[in-house]
């Protein structure tokens, strides 16, 4: 009898182009079986993945991604589909009892294909987005002996022709598709030549008894005041036998608790009987929860989630089917904000600022693991964001990318495939009737709410990107989404929604979704104008204190807003031959503005430049004119630090005021792109990652850069009281002209109040360049809630004295304490600047932070309590406590000392960590990063006398020895700190 439930089909994997095999499914996979060798067509397939990337991975094409290197490889416009038609072949083994079926599934492919197993074929029909089951138990060899299985897998229908100026979404062709529409190349990354052709999402085999459990829909409803709460569930099933199914319905929910234990909240079972060769749908009882924890976006609260099994016993088999999810008890709501104009959302009853960013997909080639996605995932988290909204031109995302949504607290935005560049309002005009498959599309819809409406971080249902889908398309979205009445508040007189659509008050588990919101497109009902225009944007640099003006954006929720991006040097040398390393040409040009002129490599890879004549002088000649690559992307990092923190910074000043919201475009690029992203496709962080970290706490001091007055966010649901505001002005020779605290400061709960003028600027001999430094900490014990850093000039002046601020040499101190356990370094850093500190009375150099941390995500610095380290014996203590808490095994720990000498004083500016492999020779160009690191801050600053903890997180490659290197603005090249 076989494992029943789930194998993965994710290895040995064969692919050759049709053209090239000579034989046919059935001979593939009875008399023929393919193989490797010197005169095959056949090479190691990258499955789940697509052609190109299965191409790329045996270097019979370059990379896509590398410098130019896409211009080399043919697209399908010119080669014709049958170039990217590929068979796809694999061997798996299955030993069935008389009543085990077997099922094979492709979760999806792009974009039609047939399937051969042991000569029996089998058709996948077109969408992108749908999930194939097919039955083939009566086909696959039962006894244990291998089957063999092709798959053909064809382009899809309309793949369009890139025009010579490229253009948003090529020639628009796509559109006639339900696909992915960015394949076609958009202003931020080049086309895909094979359009994302292949399976390019997870195959399996699935053994069950004689009864399936298929897509069961989990809905919580809510009562007095989240006391009372009801877990709905409808499933159906399917009888697969021949006769009468006596069966036992079981649903168990369970809570985790500490020590690998679990809390069985809710064991129920019910008896039914299923007719032979039937589908039913079936609905439990609902189940009563009191007092349950609630799942909280990021910044809110815990991310409480329950395991739900549902299990079926067939009379005469035993257990039959399984099936299990992680479940968050929560409720979103959103309204038309009266005050603003803006969407304004509600979790369980409580108002949420949206501070978040536009995701299209992780990678352009669909190379996606679940590894990535929780790099992805943890990234956006750790930079305080609440919301991601996919956008309408890339995918549906997948359950791994929800999975972690829901571990990490990031409500997610789905649109459905229509963008108003591709379907009816881009140049040219075109599919203004969207896919010619309209019935297609609805499928392919319904199958993906299907699929994803589990996820408790999944929070609207938007129909298309700029654009509204088709009226047929449209209308049939809105009634198959339409709310149960539990979950709509704005209910007519009538008892009819303001959809105009009736509703019935069965149980909210029978409906396809009915718990979240559906809103026709991305620039409607609360979003931008509200009325489709396209009033959203910019997406070019602006200069940092026009996010606080008032008639920077007029409407309240912005679902985009973009900027620069450029990357570190070490990415551009790693994705790029040295033609690349060339920096811009600045040529000046009327009134006083610098165009930057990118070299063809940038520009390829979709360079913004830092400049905008007319309107913005050069960010980047603000510290004066770079000399090489490393300098330039060095000063890039200061100005995305600088232009993120005041992008959010601004919007939260106007909090509730003028906006409920706003997504910025775009959190990451899916390839090599020079714009719009906080982490390159290489996955290091840029410093508009960390300046985003700063300004999206949940608790945050900061500096109005419109009218200068110092400002106190509060988005939490509590009320500060008894806190107090440290600001210290440090000047480019290490003293302190400006010390000011203002205390006994409370602040109401989801307010962003204005407290006081910095006046610095206005005193008698202000410097021309100075560091500001913001704390705000309780008055009771010091212990900071919040701390932000600034850099600034005098209004009408600029940082290039900064540059000779380089030759300072600030003594630091750092002490690091390494934690391993297998491949995973856990490295804990205490940074201090060594200069003499000021006579001022600095209450909070000590860095001791308020956790606001779940207790998932320890950070050291909660047991911080004064600037000096403990002595030898204490920290070996520390050391121990901490290690207890990160591994409950002991493969080794390291504590060690160093000191980065300076006679200097000052501020230690713009200090940044990255982990290298250990090499002998390192030669030019070489990436011996290692790549991803997660951090607990970065490309920060101390000034005298104060200490910062870090803490660094990674993997290490088999084989490699780790090593972590500081460089910052006073310490160019890297230091070796580990």
């Amino acid at each position: 009898m076989a494992t029943a439930g789930k194998t993965k089909l994710d290895s040995g994997w064969l692919a050759a182009r049709s053209t090239e095999v000579d034989l046919t499914g059935t001979q593939l996979t009875t008399t023929h079986p393919p193989s490797k060798g010197p005169n095959s067509p056949w090479i190691d397939a990258e499955v789940p993945g697509t052609v190109l990337g299965t191409l790329v991975k045996n270097k019979v094409v370059p990379d896509p991604f590398y410098g130019l290197e896409n211009e080399t490889i043919i697209d399908i416009a010119d080669s014709g589909r049958e170039h990217y038609t590929f068979w796809f072949f694999t061997t798996f083994q299955s030993k069935l009892s008389g009543s085990q079926h077997l099922d094979l599934n492709f979760r999806a492919i792009n974009y039609s294909a047939e399937v051969y197993l042991n000569g029996h074929k089998k058709v996948l029909p077109k969408g992108m987005f749908r999930r194939h089951s097919l039955d083939v138990t009566d086909i696959v060899h039962s006894e244990g002996g291998q089957n063999l299985l092709a798959v053909i897998v064809h382009p899809p229908d309309h793949p369009g022709r890139i025009p010579p100026k490229g253009g948003q979404g090529g020639d628009h062709e796509i559109g006639k598709d339900v696909a992915t529409q960015y394949v076609e190349g958009w202003d931020w990354i080049a086309p895909i030549r094979d359009r994302n052709t292949g399976i390019w999402d997870e195959v399996s085999f699935y053994v069950t008894g004689p009864v399936k459990i298929v897509d069961p829909h989990l809905v919580s409803t809510f009562h007095d005041n989240y006391k009372r709460v009801y877990l709905h569930t409808t499933t159906e099933l399917v009888n697969r036998s021949a006769w009468v199914a006596e069966c036992s319905l079981n649903i168990q929910v369970t809570t985790e608790l500490e020590g690998n234990m679990c809390l069985v909240e809710h064991l129920q079972t019910r008896h039914l009987s299923i007719p032979a060769g039937s589908r039913v749908q079936y609905t439990f009882p609902q189940l009563f929860f009191y007092k349950p924890n609630l799942w909280w976006p990021n910044g809110m609260g815990k991310q409480s989630l329950y395991n739900v099994v549902i299990t079926i016993e067939v009379k005469g088999y035993g257990e039959s089917d399984s099936w299990r999810q992680l479940f968050g008890f929560r409720k979103i709501e959103s309204h038309i904000d009266k005050a603003t104009g803006g969407r304004l959302f509600k979790v369980n009853g409580q108002p949420i600022f949206i501070r978040g960013g536009n995701w299209i997909l992780s990678d352009g080639l669909l190379r996606l693991s679940k590894k990535r996605y929780s790099t992805d995932i943890k990234f956006h988290a750790d930079m305080n964001f609440n919301m991601i909204r996919c956008w309408g031109g890339g995918l549906a995302e997948r359950p791994e990318f929800y999975y972690y949504c829901d571990l990490y607290g990031l409500l997610v935005w789905q649109e459905f495939w229509i963008t108003g560049d591709v379907d009816g309002r881009g140049v040219p005009v075109s599919n203004p009737d969207g896919p010619l498959d309209h019935d297609l599309f609805m499928l392919c819809a319904r199958d993906t709410v299907k699929l994803l409406r589990n996820h408790p971080s999944l929070a609207l249902w938007v129909g298309g990107n700029e654009q509204i889908p088709p009226e047929g398309i449209n209308t049939a979205l809105k009634k198959d989404l339409i709310l149960h009445p539990l979950f709509y508040n704005e209910l007519n007189e009538d008892g009819k929604s303001a959809t105009g659509l009736s509703v019935e008050m069965k149980d909210p588990s029978q409906y396809l979704d009915g718990t979240r919101i559906y809103i026709k497109g991305s620039l409607w009902d609360g979003f931008a104008n509200g009325k489709g225009g396209f009033t959203d944007g910019p997406y070019e640099i602006q200069y940092p204190e026009a996010f606080f003006k008032t008639d920077y954006y007029k409407y309240g929720f912005n679902p985009e807003v973009g900027s620069v991006g450029m990357p570190v040097a070490a990415t551009i040398r790693a994705t790029m031959p040295p033609e690349g390393w060339t920096i811009p040409l600045f040529r000046k040009v009327s009134g006083g503005f610098i165009e930057e002129v990118p070299n063809p490599i940038w520009d390829y890879h979709k360079y913004i430049p830092y400049s905008k004549p007319g309107k913005v002088h050069d960010q980047i000649q603000l510290y004066g004119s770079p000399k090489d690559l490393d300098d330039f992307c060095l000063k890039a990092q200061l100005v995305n630090y600088i232009q993120y923190k005041a992008l959010l910074e601004g919007w939260t000043s106007q909090m509730w005021s003028k906006y409920t919201g706003v997504l910025i475009w775009k959190t990451q690029n899916p390839w090599t792109g020079l714009r719009g992203q906080f982490y390159d496709h290489l996955l290091e962080q840029t410093a508009g990652f960390y300046g985003c970290r700063s300004a999206a706490e949940p608790v945050h001091v900061q500096l109005n850069l419109a009218t200068f007055f110092l400002e106190i966010v509060n988005t939490t649901s509590e009320e500060l009281s008894n806190v107090a505001i440290e600001a210290s002005v440090w000047d480019l020779e290490g003293t302190c002209p400006y010390y000011k605290t203002f205390e006994k400061l409370s602040v109401p709960s989801k307010k962003t109040v204005s407290i006081v003028e910095m006046k610095y600027p206005k005193s008698k001999n202000p410097k021309p360049v100075y560091f500001l430094l913001l704390k705000l900490y309780y008055m009771s014990d010091n212990r900071i809630l919040s701390r932000n850093f600034y850099w600034l000039h005098l209004s009408g002046g600029d940082y290039k004295l900064l540059e000779s601020y380089k030759k300072k040499k600030i003594p630091l101190k750092i002490t690091s304490e390494i934690f391993i356990k297998g491949s995973t370094y856990e490295v804990h850093m205490y940074v201090k600047n060594k200069s003499k500190k000021p006579e001022s009375q600095t209450l909070t150099l000590a860095n001791n932070f308020t956790s606001m941390q779940s207790d998932n995500d320890f950070d050291s610095s909660s047991l911080e309590s004064t600037c000096e380290k403990p002595n030898e014996s204490e920290a070996v203590g520390l050391v121990h406590k901490l290690f207890r808490r990160f591994s409950k095994e002991q493969d080794g720990f390291k504590v060690t000392e160093m000191n980065m000498n300076g006679s200097e004083e000052g501020v230690a500016f713009f200090l940044h960590f990255s982990v290298h492999a250990s090499v002998t020779q390192h030669k030019e160009g070489e990436d011996t990063r290692i790549l991803p690191v997660h951090y607990s801050d970065n490309y920060f600053s101390l000034v005298p006398g104060e200490g910062l903890p870090v803490k660094l997180t990674f993997e290490v490659p088999p084989g490699v020895t780790p090593r972590v290197t500081l460089q910052g603005w006073n310490y160019p090249g890297a230091h070796n700190v580990h």
